[in-house]
């Protein structure tokens, strides 16, 4: 089957592929919004395990598959292994965090009074959708990042490695489209808009699946910063986001393993494929 899968993905275009790899991920997250016709509320111990696998996922994803490759690629490069990795690690971050700070967003689970960004009238909805939307634009980005680095012919990329980062960013994004259509259910919107919403969280991945894809195959010296800066990315998303989000409640042990068997899960993958 891993075979089969390689081969299948041989036969398109980098930018292909990353199409194809992200428009996977966007589609769990609509499995994950999907949720909502079935029910208003789903088990919030669930839920934080599901948060705390989401960020175990992006944390081993952001290492294994992203941080490792760039120091690699550096060294290939013949320029000292530390640099792109520091350098675009920090970049990624900083770039989230001033995103973070413009674009307005609310939070899983918390009140509306502590809403980020630029102050608006922009109803909850809207506010819920952007907070998951922000940690789908690094996600998408690390997979098209991660197809391009094959596509021009770097040793230490491999097609299997990418695919495996495309499977472990979609199993972590099903708690993220439960995450914004069950409040919204709950809130009285109905099941369709719920969904709706829930799933339009996932849109921007494929967008910047292809960007980071394209980036990277025309500009190949960027190769070891592109890697390194989506890795920054992830993990400020990761500790401003998602780790809060699962700590918030009763259930903090249980999001704690929930991230340990994500880092495993991610890390298993990665090491059987890549």
């Amino acid at each position: 089957m891993e075979q089969n899968m390689l081969i299948y993905f041989q036969s398109y275009s980098p930018i292909t592929q990353a199409l194809l790899a992200t428009l996977f991920t966007w589609g769990v997250t609509a499995l994950g919004a999907a949720i909502v016709v079935f029910t208003k509320r789903v088990n919030r111990k669930f839920l934080d395990a599901m948060l705390g696998f989401a960020a175990g996922v992006m944390i081993a994803a952001s290492f294994w598959s992203l941080l490792a490759p760039s120091i690699e690629m550096a060294a290939e490069m013949g320029v000292a292994s530390w640099l792109p990795a520091a350098v675009g690690f920090l970049l990624g971050a900083g770039f989230l965090r001033l995103i973070d700070r413009i674009l307005p967003h609310l939070h899983l689970g918390f009140p509306e009074s502590t809403a980020e960004g630029f102050k608006t009238k922009w109803q909850k909805t809207t506010l819920l959708v952007l907070a998951i939307t922000l940690h789908n634009i690094p996600e998408g980005l690390a997979v098209g990042v991660a197809f391009g680095a094959v596509a021009a012919g770097s040793e230490t990329a491999t097609l299997g490695a990418a695919i495996a980062l495309a499977l472990g960013i979609g199993l972590q994004n099903f708690p993220e489209g439960m995450a914004v259509s069950m409040p919204l259910r709950r809130e009285g919107l109905s099941r369709s808009k719920s969904f709706w919403y829930g799933q339009l969280s996932g849109m921007f991945e494929p967008i910047a699946g292809v960007l980071g894809a394209v980036a990277v195959i025309i500009f190949r010296p960027i190769f070891p910063y592109a890697l390194s800066f989506a890795a920054g990315a992830m993990i400020f998303v990761v500790i401003e986001e998602v780790v809060p989000e699962s700590q918030i409640g009763e259930h903090g042990d249980i999001a704690t393993a929930g991230a340990m068997l994500g880092f495993t899960v991610m890390m298993i993958l990665d090491v059987a494929l890549g």
